[in-house]
């Protein structure tokens, strides 16, 4: 279907605009552009109870240096499950702040503390830095949830994009059964992956196949990367046991389809799947609360689905 009455009004906007390719501008400003449109679409953050920064300590992190979090929490309830969030913005752009109003929105619509995740970016720090630290957060928070009035056997861990991406990888190294649930939402799952949707988007105006070619190249080391299942998690060879997921996919996004063969896989794993395409959007429609009814309707998805992995 052709974008929806919002999504060609926002397109329209950047058209008249004109917003350039994040693949030509410099980091600096791919960086900041980035966070000024998440927070421009996003709209009115919504309170919670209770926002706490806190940090996995250096001397428990791989990298030698501490790894910045920051936990919502909806009540002052003990005992809360927790959603782990990873951020989007390709492992390139992106911080805390990048997901601040969706993990407030999720908490206070799943009943559930959200913790986010400050990964190391790349081109600073290539592949696998952020894939130790979104694993090191979850050992983190596994040890220390008690103290933080969280349930340590209610986790799921949950992203976007790129945090989809980590969020299926941390998946896939976490203990069997030790997670809830994956929440995984237009996620990276194979570098250069041969899709009809990879190929097919192409607009300047919209995060197309040339933006996803930019993001790798920042994050990669080198093609010989995009082996690994903790780049590529449709690759790996076993999905057996993985805990139950949520995919979520946009029509308009060039990673529609590799999300959807995750989701294939699985399912055909034997691990429950429910996969939403949200059609006549493009990626990044997610964060776009402010913006396209759809954003609301896939976060309203995301916590009914949080709600029920985490009663069982």
């Amino acid at each position: 279907m052709p974008l929806t009455a919002q999504a060609q009004q926002w397109y329209q906007a950047r058209v008249a605009a004109g917003v350039r390719p994040l693949y030509t501008r410099s980091l600096a400003e791919a960086r900041a552009a980035d966070l000024a449109e998440i927070q421009a679409s996003g709209g009115e953050p919504e309170p919670v109870h209770q926002v706490c920064e806190l940090a996995v300590p250096a001397v428990q992190a791989r990298s030698g240096q501490p790894i910045p979090l920051r936990l919502y929490r909806p009540t002052d309830q003990s005992g809360l499950p927790v959603l782990v969030y990873f951020f989007g913005g390709g492992w390139v752009l992106g911080q805390i702040e990048t997901c601040d109003a969706v993990c407030r929105r999720l908490a206070n619509l799943a009943g559930c503390a959200c913790l986010a995740v400050g990964y190391r970016l790349a081109p600073e720090h290539r592949f696998p830095a952020a894939v130790e630290d979104c694993a090191d957060a979850l050992v983190w928070l596994t040890a220390n949830a008690t103290d933080h009035g969280l349930d340590p056997n209610r986790i799921a861990v949950g992203g976007d994009s790129a945090g989809g991406n980590l969020a299926a990888v941390t998946a896939q190294a976490a203990p069997a059964g030790s997670l809830a649930a994956q929440l995984l939402v237009y996620p990276n799952t194979q570098y250069r992956a041969d899709t009809a949707s990879l190929q097919a988007i192409d607009d300047e105006a919209l995060f197309n196949r040339r933006s996803v070619d930019w993001y790798w190249s920042h994050y990669l080391n080198s093609p010989a990367d995009g082996a690994d299942p903790r780049v590529s998690p449709l690759l790996a060879a076993e999905l057996t046991g993985l805990p139950p997921a949520l995919v979520i996919t946009a029509e308009y996004d060039p990673l529609r389809d590799e999300g959807e063969r995750y989701a294939d896989r699985l399912a055909g794993a034997g691990v429950p799947v429910e996969c939403r395409r949200y059609d006549g959007v493009p990626h990044g429609f997610f964060t776009m609360s402010g913006v396209l009814d759809e954003s609301g309707q896939a976060l309203a998805q995301a916590a009914g689905f949080l709600r029920r992995s985490f009663a069982r």
